[in-house]
């Protein structure tokens, strides 16, 4: 189990803002089980679905950002629960770029790839490997979304989401599996020891000018698109 406890340049748990959050937010004293909950819910809720700069950065530049995407807030979630002892690692797909329309002005969806990176953090808890993905979307982004499709009941895909069923998705850590964008898998990559490791081989989304003008420019309108979402302006 040592390769999944490891620090590495983006779950770099040893950061001093991330071991003073674990130290103010006393999670070392609670259970294992607690320990993941309260981690978890903080990557959730705490850290808002947002765009970084990239998907390769730090867990302590997520957590300073104060959002983050799947790839990012999973390597946050990786790097708490490491500092706090509990194995984890990386599994790596692609997601088809339709269940991100509505989050993406549809006027910047040709700009994206077709099949854009994704990835799920796994927890080993009771021995068993628990797949984490439900903690991408912030609970009032979550719920904006629903109120804005208030008529449906049954599977979704769009504004960042792609389960089977909108009003009650599995988001909640309930010591088994959560998802939000699992519908939206096109192709499995496998189980990785890190977020290092998985963009050593397959590298990050973006790159060259599409990379810089998604760096300096359109993830500030895709930010301000979601924030919009969340506060229901639109």
């Amino acid at each position: 189990m040592e390769k999944y406890l490891q620090e590495t340049p983006i779950v770099d748990f040893d950061h001093v803002d991330i071991r003073m959050l674990v130290h103010v937010r006393g999670w070392n004293l609670l259970t294992i089980s607690e320990r993941i909950a309260n981690t978890y819910n903080f990557v959730k809720d705490e850290i808002k679905f947002g765009y970084n700069a990239r998907d390769d950065v730090s867990a302590s530049q997520v957590l300073k950002d104060g959002y983050g995407q799947c790839n990012t807030k999973g390597s946050l979630l990786m790097a708490l629960l490491r500092a706090l002892k509990i194995p984890c690692r990386f599994h790596g797909f692609t997601i088809n770029k339709s269940l991100q329309q509505g989050a993406i002005p549809n006027w910047l969806i040709p700009l994206t790839p077709q099949y854009i990176l994704h990835s799920w953090v796994e927890v080993l808890f009771n021995g068993q490997w628990i797949n984490l993905e439900g903690f991408i979307l912030d609970k009032q982004y979550l719920n904006a979304i629903q109120n804005k499709f208030s008529n449906i009941n049954g599977s979704f895909c769009g504004y960042g989401i792609a389960t089977k069923c909108l009003v009650a998705p599995q988001v909640e850590w309930k010591e088994t599996d959560t998802y939000i964008q699992k519908e939206g898998i096109h192709q499995d990559f496998g189980i990785f020891d890190s977020p290092d490791d998985f963009y050593k081989k397959y590298g990050v989304n973006l790159s060259g000018v599409k990379r810089m003008l998604y760096q300096f420019m359109i993830r500030h309108l895709i930010n301000l698109n979601v924030k919009r979402l969340r506060l229901r302006r639109i």
